[in-house]
């Protein structure tokens, strides 16, 4: 059945079957300008800016505080651990130093058999006494700081459980949106290498140091522009979109209040539904898994 439905395609550029199925003798490609609408013409095609864009994260700099369920099957794990491990070295030791003091305590003790007398001797139970002193010593750090307290969004010093992502504002027509950092395609480059460029120009004198996460895009979005903006030759914008995590650095050559470090949970504070939908497709964060 195959190569039958084969055997009754024409071929392109060759003898082309005329109507009533007999072989016609049209130039080559004649074939090819029937099915585009004749010679002349010219389908009108919309032209898309294309843009690529960073999604720029910082990773947790914090583990994430258990909920019941994990804090319960930790402390199973651990009495489970407890019950099944052999004795380390430092209770070993401990015994050690207990049968040592029972020796000396007993009524045929004779000190001259020991090789160490005189010398200061400091027993494993001495050591967690000195080590149980530096650990009352200890004063963790606050997981909430003073910008989770103000709820300054413009620091990376916040919500250190949590990834957070990059978001700048934008002026598009009249109206200043949220978006993920983007830059017009220019000839010759690379997507990857427009969403390079884009987070070089945003950060200035390389303020951001990124490790960006493959060559092939995350993500795409398409929108059109205001009709204030669009021209003949553009309609709107095709944008490809680019993971990076944040290596080291922090952004300074924005002005404050153009640029937010925030959470999945916060995106929607920001950005448009359907420019969200897109974006939460390839965002993953497991902190908004578990509230």
């Amino acid at each position: 059945m195959a190569a039958a439905t084969l055997r009754r395609l024409p071929a392109l550029g060759g003898r082309a079957l005329g109507a009533g199925g007999r072989q016609g003798t049209g130039r080559p490609g004649s074939w090819l300008h029937s099915v585009a609408g004749g010679p002349g013409h010219t389908p009108r095609l919309e032209d898309w800016q294309r843009c690529g864009a960073v999604c720029l994260q910082r990773a947790a700099t914090l583990s994430r505080e258990k909920n019941p369920m994990e804090s319960a099957f930790a402390q199973l794990l651990e009495q489970v651990e407890l019950e099944k491990s052999l004795y380390s070295d430092h209770e070993l030791q401990v015994f050690e130093d207990e049968e040592k003091i029972r020796w000396r305590q007993a009524e045929d003790y004779d000190s001259e058999e020991e090789e160490d007398v005189g010398q200061d001797i400091v027993t494993a139970q001495d050591l967690e006494d000195m080590w149980e002193q530096k650990l009352r010593q200890f004063r963790a750090a606050d997981r909430e700081q003073e910008a989770d307290k103000k709820d300054d969004r413009s620091t990376l010093n916040r919500r250190l459980d949590e990834k957070l992502t990059l978001l700048v504002k934008e002026k598009v027509g009249d109206e200043e949106i949220w978006l993920l950092p983007q830059s017009e395609w220019k000839p010759g480059e690379t997507m990857r290498q427009t969403a390079e460029r884009t987070l070089s120009a945003l950060s200035g004198r390389n303020e951001l140091q990124a490790a960006f996460l493959g060559n092939a895009p995350a993500g795409f979005y398409k929108y059109k522009y205001p009709k204030a903006m669009r021209t003949s030759d553009t309609l709107g914008a095709k944008v490809f979109f680019f993971k990076a995590l944040l290596v080291n650095g922090d952004l300074k050559a924005r002005r404050k209040g153009d640029y937010v470090w925030v959470t999945k949970s916060e995106l929607k504070d920001y950005l448009k539904p359907k420019y969200l939908r897109q974006v939460n497709r390839f965002i993953f964060d497991t902190a908004a898994m578990y509230p």
